[in-house]
């Protein structure tokens, strides 16, 4: 069953599950993007099928349809609009929550819960930009060293804001457990993980 959600500055969908496992997943977008990515309905799809409540939901600069670059009070907005979602779905549910999502969405969240630690217990991130393409040297990894929140980072072998390498390099800054589920021949986009749920949650669930 899916369901409209909102909360005021943040507003999706709700996936309930027909044979919940009292736990849930939290699922947002990229900068260019929004909830309703092909990428995040059928992933909230298949969670919702193997038991989880999933919400995947607009950012506030989406939910209130803010125009112009991303700059920093509205990426700290977007920050606290996701601390918001993962607070209202923790009324949802009673077992873990898994927090992340594509691209922009995903490095939100990883910064709010560095930020907060025990905000949430794992995250999901589909391909974090590391660095703007073609700008190695800008990598956005300044607060990995205070992340301290399990990551599953499912990243393409094309994608040209970071490659595989750059990524195992970075990520070993982070002092909580991470993994990483290669995804052969992907580009940022990241479609073809969309078929990969399965093998996401295995791995998440094996990190906490």
């Amino acid at each position: 069953m899916e369901e409209r959600f909102e909360t005021g500055t943040i507003g999706g969908w709700l996936h309930l599950p027909e044979d919940g496992n009292g736990d849930a997943i939290l699922l947002t977008h990229g900068a260019g993007s929004d909830s309703n990515s092909a990428l995040l309905v059928r992933l909230a799809e298949a969670f919702a099928e193997a038991g989880y409540v999933v919400l995947r939901y607009d950012l506030p600069f989406r939910h209130q349809k803010v125009k112009g670059p991303l700059t920093g009070v509205v990426s700290a907005r977007d920050r606290e609009g996701v601390a918001e979602a993962v607070a209202s779905v923790k009324k949802h549910v009673k077992g873990k929550v898994f927090a992340g999502g594509h691209s922009y969405g995903g490095r939100m969240t990883a910064m709010m819960a560095a930020e907060r630690h025990g905000m949430a217990d794992g995250l999901v991130l589909l391909s974090y930009p590391l660095h703007p393409p073609k700008k190695p040297e800008q990598k956005r990894t300044t607060f990995f060293p205070e992340w301290k929140t399990p990551g599953l980072f499912v990243h393409g072998t094309k994608d040209p804001f970071g490659t595989i390498e750059e990524l195992r390099e970075s990520i070993a800054l982070i002092p909580a457990a991470t993994d990483v589920l290669v995804v052969e021949g992907a580009a940022h986009d990241l479609k073809r993980g969309a078929d990969l749920a399965g093998e996401m949650l295995t791995r998440l669930r094996a990190l906490v």
